[in-house]
Order: C-alpha cells, then sequence, then structure tokens
C-alpha cells in the first residue's frame, strides 16, 4: 500500500462556535499532556495554522500517520437564505431594476437565476461563514452568484475560474497553485479564502465595498484612475462615489455592482419574485493527506468512496491520481473515515516520533 500520511477534520459548515470549542479542547488536551485524542473539530481550510497535524500512529493502518479528531454533532444548518437585512448599501437605481426584470421576465435568464439558487446550498454557507469570520458584508456572496453561478468549475471566455473567477495569475498571486494536477481555482475552500483576501485588499485601497466590487471586475488601478480623475482623490467618501464614476467605468464594470445587488434582492425574497427559495444542503466530508501520485481508484478502496464521489468533492483534481511531486489533502465522503475503521477493526492509537 502507498505510504500514507492522514489528516482528518470532520467537517460541517456552521457556526463559529465551533471553532471556540476547537480551539478550547485543544488546549485542554494539551495541557493535561494526552496522549491519545486530540478533540478538535475546524471548519477545513478556514484556519490553516492547524494544518499538518501529524503526531500518533494508528497501527491498524501500516505505515500511514493519522491525526484524529473528536465527532461531534452537526451544527445547526445556517439558513442559506439571507432574509430581507443587508449588510452591504441597497441603493436604488435604474440598473438594478433593470436586471431584476431581466432575471424575472427574460426566459433564459430566469433559468440561469433559478439554477444559481439551486446550487447555493452547497457551498453559501462555507462562504458565509468565513465573511463572518472575518468581519466582512455575507452579502458578497452575491458576488460569487454573479461571477460563477455557484459553480466551482465555471470558466468564462476570459479563462477565469471557479466560485470566484480567478485568472491565472491573480490565482497564483493570492496562493493558488495551478498546474498539471491540481487547478485550486476550482477548490471552493481554497478559492473562497483568496477571494475574500483580494476583495480585503481592494476595500483597504478604496473604503468602498462598492469600489472595491468594481475593482474586482474592472481592475484596481482602473478604477483608481478614473477616481482620481473625476472626483480628485482614490479613496471613496461614501458607497455613491460608485455611481458618481458610473459613466467612466468600462461597460461590463457600470453593470456589475447594479446585478450584485439585483441579485441579492431576488435572493433574499426569492418567491415573491417567482423563483424557489435557495435550497439547503451543505456540503460536509472528510479530509486526508495521501503521498505523491496516489491514485484516486486506490483512496476510493480503502475508504468505501466512489472515484465519482471523490471528484465531486475535489473539482480541483485535474487528474486521477495526487500531485506527483508533493502530498496532497483529499476530500472524502461524510463517514469514510468510519467505513475505513471499520474494516480495518479497532485500530490502537500510540504516538509517533
Amino acid at each position: 500500500m502507498a505510504e500514507l500520511r492522514v489528516r482528518i477534520a470532520r467537517v460541517l459548515v456552521g457556526a463559529r462556535s465551533i471553532w471556540r470549542d476547537g480551539q478550547r479542547a485543544k488546549r485542554a488536551a494539551i495541557g493535561a499532556g494526552a496522549a491519545g485524542l486530540a478533540a478538535v473539530a475546524v471548519l477545513v481550510g478556514s484556519f490553516p495554522e492547524l494544518r499538518g497535524w501529524e503526531r500518533p500512529l494508528v497501527d491498524a493502518v501500516p505505515e500511514a500517520v493519522v491525526e484524529t479528531v473528536a465527532q461531534r454533532a452537526a451544527p445547526p444548518v445556517r439558513a442559506t437564505g439571507l432574509g430581507p437585512e443587508w449588510d452591504l448599501p441597497n441603493m436604488d437605481h435604474p440598473r438594478v431594476e433593470h436586471w431584476i426584470g431581466e432575471f424575472v421576465n427574460n426566459p433564459r435568464m430566469n433559468e440561469r437565476y433559478q439554477g444559481f439558487l439551486d446550487r447555493g446550498g452547497a457551498w453559501v454557507p462555507l462562504m458565509m461563514d468565513r465573511l463572518e469570520e472575518r468581519g466582512m458584508p455575507l452579502d458578497l456572496i452575491y458576488l460569487s452568484m454573479v461571477e460563477s453561478g455557484f459553480r466551482p468549475e465555471a470558466v468564462s471566455r476570459a479563462g477565469a475560474v471557479g466560485l470566484w473567477q480567478f485568472l491565472r495569475a491573480t490565482g497564483q498571486e493570492y496562493g493558488l497553485v495551478v498546474d498539471r494536477a491540481v487547478d485550486e481555482r476550482r477548490d471552493p475552500v481554497k478559492a473562497t479564502e483568496a477571494g475574500l483576501d483580494y476583495l480585503e485588499r481592494l476595500h483597504n485601497r478604496f473604503g468602498s465595498w462598492y469600489l472595491a466590487m468594481a475593482a474586482y471586475n474592472g481592475g484596481q488601478n482602473r478604477v483608481a484612475r478614473i477616481m482620481r480623475q473625476t472626483l480628485g482623490r482614490e479613496r471613496a467618501r461614501g458607497e455613491q462615489d460608485y455611481y458618481r464614476i458610473l459613466s467612466r467605468l468600462p461597460r461590463e464594470t457600470q453593470d456589475y455592482v447594479p446585478l450584485i445587488i439585483a441579485a441579492g434582492r431576488i435572493a433574499k425574497d426569492p418567491e415573491a419574485y417567482g423563483f424557489r427559495p435557495m435550497s439547503q444542503s451543505p456540503i460536509a466530508w472528510e479530509e486526508v493527506t495521501f503521498a505523491p501520485a496516489t491514485p484516486l481508484t486506490e483512496i476510493a478502496d480503502l475508504y468505501g468512496a466512489t472515484v465519482e464521489e471523490i471528484r465531486e468533492l475535489n473539482p480541483h483534481l485535474l487528474i486521477y491520481r495526487t500531485p506527483n511531486n508533493r502530498d496532497y489533502a483529499v476530500r472524502l465522503p461524510l463517514g469514510s473515515l468510519a467505513r475505513h475503521a471499520a474494516a480495518a477493526g479497532a485500530p490502537t492509537v500510540r504516538r509517533g516520533g
């Protein structure tokens, strides 16, 4: 059996209490000098400082290093619709009304928008939790809705990829690996971190979420130049500055923020516009780090999953194995580790050197 390094994380997207509870459990385990299980539950990908724990060895899995975590009941599922409240300014503008009319009355746009809602329940809770943790507006999820329709595999005509539609160079600038084996722009967890990093940086520059979103679409240097030419300054004095420079922005960027606000207005009260509400089916998984070039068929056999299930949870894996030159974490269907343990017999955990 190929050498494995296993890192397990029990993931169910939910409230921030998971992080706080996990930190308290970790500190208690360390303080007590526990040689057994360290009870930690984290949101996968949210806290990079916890990556790479590889301490106890499991005798029942030859040559495997495993980090175990306490299993816990799933937290309450966060409502995927945000309700009527806004934490972005909900400003009226004729282009907002235009795009609402397009989504409602244009059959093609209507069908596409319903698809956005039908897919959103899978990844929106993850995005909302990360936004909340960072103190950013939850309504920024509608930027991802407009960019990708909540499709991790979305590819634009310009070559932008993923939920947050990163071009290759920008994705790599924000830490996403793009090579023959993986395209982490398609990874909903890592791409969400990168997308929020980028938006936060833009907001810090312009002092406005509307201008940050415009810069996300049209380029920050272009928005900065237009702000200086039009208003004599780069930083906003209010969100209305976006509309003050609107006519000088590229045509696509002129419609970009109104489109996001229109999408949000409908999503907050979909039935009023004739749409079905966003489904609530947040993705949950367990994560295992494998040695280089481990075939997905071998992973599926070991953990009682199918290759199709693994690929669905890992849309960023471009080939049917882990990368040839490095260890790599792979998400598995929830319950895979329990099935593996049952097949192997109750493992004995001991300290590794």
